[in-house]
């Protein structure tokens, strides 16, 4: 079953990408550019969806107490190292190829239709479904290795899903960024692999999570500080989140997949599946736990002055990859994974929402010139609204019972500050997306609706399916919320994954978890009531609304996500820039010089030795006959 879950994707990618793409399979059968399009589709839909039906028969394995393994071969071996290629199903890998797959299935029907009439669409499906395979590599790794493997992977593809249209500048320009920023992370990621290796002598996370308890805590600390970078880079985390706007420039699916259900809670899965490591070391849970605070709260901040529908998605996508860390921060790990699928369901539909959208309007992104679309486009607004309602965290959808389950978390071990920042982010969270919502669909129609029009079945089915799964996904959590007698998640998913994660600690605070969930439900509503109110009730009240953050720059500083793109080219482009152009000018003069001149003065040097060889022997005679005299001459004076 594991060889089949690995090698679908892989086949469908393999055929797209080698038979199709190439065009051997026009040359050889003589077909039509239409015909490898539908063809390119399909079997890069029936090979994820047969990933999926493995997954699923793996899983309930799994559910009912199995441990799947794989050893493929041994991959290397280095002194006291040795790394087999293995792979490991248990609960937590479960999950995540649950949701890797059929999410990923839905998005690949969908870009069926997004896709049609795009010539490189083969080379497309030959990527995503080469994401996949690398996604499940990553997932399923049995050790560090393995899964550093799936990790580079997932990267490379994305670099080139991301600048998927490359003969735009802007949009190679964004999958170099994500490639690069990526890479930054990485390095903290492979110096965590070699504390850990130094510590323990071993990559693989059966004996690693086994010897944690008995590590030295200071030495711990700083391998989770560096894998926790490594998380930060893949999961756009302050400082290293500056790649995840940029990367809206690849088709509107890609950012679904990649940056909505799979891609970016990479690092999630990580911390989560490290959880005994970072169990042991307090101090960089607190640490994760810090930033994520200030990412979610910062990133939210960014996405109230969005303009590009995308772009305010990927900052939404930023802050709430900040929630997942919050609660793997606060020692919740299979909270933060009970987030991860939950907002795989409902990004997943806004991003698709959001490409309905632009492919209606034939590529329009901005906000601004959109408006009243509802009519036009209803199945879209309907689903793009349960979506929203389910990250605003109102009840009973999705993302109320994650949400809460994280802030609760936090709540519960004593991070007071950081609950209430969370409170205030997830408050921020509902008013953008609110803001999105009714600037796109309701209102007057904008000056790019005038063609609107529902997208096709293909596109619409699985946002009625991930609308569905984003309403009713909180079910996993609904038996022990109704109990009230620990955190949301804590009855079904939690308990399940715990033999993974860990159980979270959990301390009574001054508030009962129903009044947690009081706390949330009314942050959510007034989310929403202020941002209807805001931008439904006139164009006054809009107007002021949208100047208040203008004070001072602030909408433009939010706007661009706290200039840190502009820091970043200010401290270290520039500089390497000039470096480089100073380096290219000493190689020229001074390099290029000592050489060039060497030649030049060797030919000299021969232009005045040419002249002795002129072939002619009487010259030579009297050459000869000249230096005897002067020899003889030279002799008699000596």
């Amino acid at each position: 079953m594991l060889y089949a879950l690995l090698l679908a994707p892989l086949t469908g990618a393999l055929i797209n990408g080698l038979l199709i793409s190439t065009g051997l399979l026009r040359r050889a059968a003589r077909t039509s550019p239409e015909f490898e399009e539908r063809a390119s589709a399909i079997i890069a839909s029936l090979s994820v969806l047969a990933a999926a039906v493995c997954a699923a028969v793996a899983a309930h394995g799994v559910y009912r107490g199995e441990i799947l393994t794989l050893t493929l071969f041994e991959w290397f071996s280095s002194g006291s190292l040795s790394v087999a290629f293995s792979f490991v199903l248990d609960r937590l890998s479960a999950v995540m190829a649950l949701v890797i797959t059929f999410v990923g299935f839905l998005i690949h029907v969908y870009s069926a239709g997004y896709m049609k009439g795009d010539r490189a669409t083969p080379r497309y499906f030959a990527l995503l479904g080469l994401f996949v395979f690398f996604m499940l590599t990553l997932v399923l790794g049995s050790g560090f290795v393995v899964m550093f493997a799936g990790w580079e992977g997932v990267g490379f593809v994305s670099y080139l899903l991301i600048g998927f249209w490359f003969n735009d500048e802007e949009k190679a320009r964004a999958g170099r960024k994500a490639f690069i920023v990526n890479r930054v992370g990485d390095f903290g990621f492979l110096l965590g692999m070699f504390l850990i290796f130094t510590m323990f002598g071993s990559l693989e996370f059966s004996d690693v999570f086994a010897a944690a308890p008995g590590a030295r805590e200071g030495v711990l600390t700083a391998a989770c500080l560096l894998l926790f970078f490594g998380a930060a880079g893949k999961s756009a985390q302050f400082p290293l989140h500056v790649w995840l706007p940029d990367a809206m420039a690849g088709p509107t699916p890609v950012s679904a997949l990649i940056h909505a259900a799979t891609m970016v809670t990479a690092g999630i899965y990580m911390v989560a599946r490290c959880s005994a490591l970072f169990s042991a070391a307090p101090v960089a849970q607190y640490v994760v736990l810090t930033v994520a605070v200030f990412t979610a709260l910062g990133a939210a901040c960014a996405a109230l002055s969005q303009t590009d529908i995308k772009k305010a998605l990927a900052y939404s996508t930023v802050s709430q990859l900040g929630f997942m860390f919050m609660a793997a921060g606060a020692g919740a790990g299979a909270v933060a994974v009970f987030h991860l699928v939950t907002h795989a369901f409902f990004k997943a539909l806004l991003f698709l929402g959001a490409g309905s959208v632009i492919h209606s309007l034939g590529g329009v992104q901005d906000m601004g010139r959109m408006g009243g679309l509802r009519r036009a486009m209803p199945v879209t607004a309907w689903t793009f609204l349960a979506g929203t309602l389910a990250i605003s965290g109102v009840p009973f959808f999705a993302g109320f019972f994650s949400k809460d389950s994280i802030l609760a978390a936090v709540y519960d071990g004593g991070f007071t500050i950081h609950w209430g920042a969370g409170v205030l982010a997830a408050m921020l969270t509902a008013f953008y997306m609110t803001r999105v919502y009714v600037r796109v669909f309701e209102g007057r129609p904008g000056a790019d609706t005038a063609g609107a029009h529902e997208s096709p079945p293909v596109m619409t089915v699985p946002l009625v399916c991930l609308a569905l799964l984003s309403v009713f996904g909180g079910l996993l959590s609904v038996p022990h919320f109704l109990s009230g007698a620990l955190p949301v998640g804590e009855e079904f998913l939690a308990r399940f994954l715990e033999p993974v994660t860990g159980a979270a600690p959990y301390h009574q605070g001054g508030l009962s978890h129903y009044a947690l969930a009081v706390i949330s439900t009314v942050v959510a509503f007034a989310g929403v009531a202020s941002a209807l109110v805001v931008y439904t009730r006139g164009r006054g009240i809009r107007e002021r609304a949208e100047r208040i953050p203008s004070v001072m720059g602030a909408k433009g500083f939010s706007r661009s996500g706290f200039r840190l793109d502009e820091f970043y080219n200010s401290v270290f482009v520039e500089p390497f820039r000039q470096f480089s152009r100073d380096f290219a000018a000493f190689d020229i003069s001074v390099v290029d010089g000592a050489v060039n001149g060497a030649a030049w003065l060797a030919k000299r040097l021969a232009g005045v030795f040419s002249l002795f060889q002129t072939g002619l022997a009487r010259a030579y005679v009297a050459a000869m006959a000249a230096f005897v005299v002067a020899l003889v001459f030279v002799a008699l004076k000596v």
